[in-house]
């Protein structure tokens, strides 16, 4: 089911010239421990100026907005959640407007699914998402990319850009967060 809605995405997204990267759990059981996820997390190369472009695509693909205000819902989250009508999937649009979103879309990796190539964001921004989110689930699926990824990580990538975000949400402390996950898989 998942893999079919992967390659539909891929195919809409590319045939609309939208850039973007899978995350979220998805991109997980590409780098790391298999795990149950229920949805697929899309960041998009777009903001929210995009959106009756992101709606009308989804639409196309049978997906259906989940808030009954999908514009203020979006403008106030930067996310459009949709669920796939035919298997109850959770697709998640989520806008971007950040250079290191870009950065990362940019940096995303592509991998064959079905009859498309799907754009999964690298390890190093899988993981970066997954510290800034901060769950304890989150940092779980941390250590299972380092445990199977550590040899051909850009820790000095991920370093960067958590230092980056510490400047701006210091009490979030990131980069230690992702020090103490990473020594708590190296030892």
């Amino acid at each position: 089911m998942f893999e079919e809605i992967l390659a539909k995405l891929a195919l809409a997204l590319d045939k609309h010239s939208i850039p973007y990267m899978i995350i979220g759990g998805q991109a997980v059981l590409l780098y790391g421990e298999p795990r149950l996820t229920r949805d697929i997390d899309v960041t998009l190369g777009v903001d929210v100026d995009s959106l009756s472009k992101i709606t009308e695509m989804a639409k196309d693909l049978s997906l259906k907005p989940l808030p009954s205000k999908v514009e203020d819902f979006v403008k106030k989250t930067m996310v459009l959640p949709t669920k796939d009508e035919a298997t109850g999937i959770r697709v998640d649009f989520i806008f971007s407007f950040t250079p290191y979103e870009k950065q990362a879309i940019q940096r995303a990796r592509e991998i064959p699914i079905k009859k498309a190539v799907v754009r999964f964001g690298s390890p190093e921004d899988v993981i970066i998402h997954k510290v800034f989110a901060g769950r304890a689930r989150d940092l779980e699926d941390v250590k299972s990319i380092l445990l199977k990824n550590t040899s051909s990580l850009n820790f000095s990538y991920i370093r960067k850009w958590l230092s980056e975000f510490d400047k701006s949400l210091p009490e979030k402390g990131l980069l230690k967060k992702f020090e103490e996950t990473r020594k708590s898989v190296l030892e």
